[in-house]
């Protein structure tokens, strides 16, 4: 009997943009219900990584497959959490519409909403503790409640694999724990997330794996063989790719 195909898998992929490779020989798989960490410096090549899953680029080389398929696809079983400020918040629509623009894609330019769109809406608005609140202008939101406006746009589609970039930023601590508390949920049903983070906290203590870029992935292990010291000195240039070596910078998180 054949194994089944893992959830999220590069192979060899180069990316990058006319004139310019971002990434090079990026090899790793994600498991469904698998909660990585996607961790490097500014330019390592996060974004570019999560436009390429997301099929918005093409690489340059090698594959990109969810569960076994190209990501143009199965758009629907990708959630994105963009990071906040590339959100226009000045938009005069409701949250509720907000996260129903999550569906565009699925609706068409031109198909109104219907019941079952509506329904997918309320559940996401109701994950993430804003069915109260679904009548509000975005415009009226505080930082907290626009990342979790965001994440309810993506868990609008019911995706089996959710890209999260920079969801910490600029979120309070309680917002924070909500999110974390949250995403854990959703691993435990099945979801597998990527989530990109300058937070080495949050990436130590909340992932269940680490996954560092530096041109291709340089670092990749299960997310208790770090402590945040040693995060921190990798974003710095040590090379701390074996867990082994990690032994003379391990404290306690």
């Amino acid at each position: 009997m054949s194994q089944p195909s893992p959830l999220l898998k590069l192979q060899a992929v180069d990316a990058g943009y006319p004139g310019r490779s971002v990434l090079s020989g990026v090899n790793f798989t994600l498991e469904a219900g698998e909660f990585a960490g996607l961790i490097g410096a500014n330019g390592a090549g996060k974004t570019t990584l999560f436009r390429t899953v997301l099929g918005l680029i093409k690489p340059l080389s090698g594959e990109v497959t969810i569960a076994g398929k190209p990501p143009k696809t199965v758009r629907s079983g990708i959630g994105y959490v963009p990071q906040k400020h590339l959100f226009a918040w000045d938009f005069p629509i409701t949250i509720a519409e907000t996260v129903m623009t999550g569906r565009t894609h699925l609706m068409g330019m031109w198909r109104r909403a219907g019941k079952e769109d509506w329904k997918q809406v309320f559940t996401a608005l109701e994950r993430v503790g804003l069915t109260d609140l679904r009548n509000r202008p975005i415009a009226e939101l505080s930082g907290g409640q626009r990342q979790r406006v965001l994440l309810a746009r993506a868990l609008s589609t019911a995706p089996s694999l959710l890209l999260l970039d920079e969801p910490f930023t600029g979120v309070d601590a309680p917002t924070q724990t909500m999110l974390i508390e949250l995403y854990r949920s959703l691993v435990a049903e099945g979801m597998t997330i990527l989530m990109s983070t300058h937070d080495m906290y949050s990436a130590a203590t909340s992932c269940s794996r680490i996954i560092g870029l530096r041109g291709g992935v340089d670092l990749d292990a299960p997310a208790d063989h770090f402590s945040v010291e040693a995060l921190h000195r990798w974003l710095l240039g040590a090379d701390l790719a074996a867990p082994a070596n990690l032994a003379s910078c391990e404290v306690s998180a």
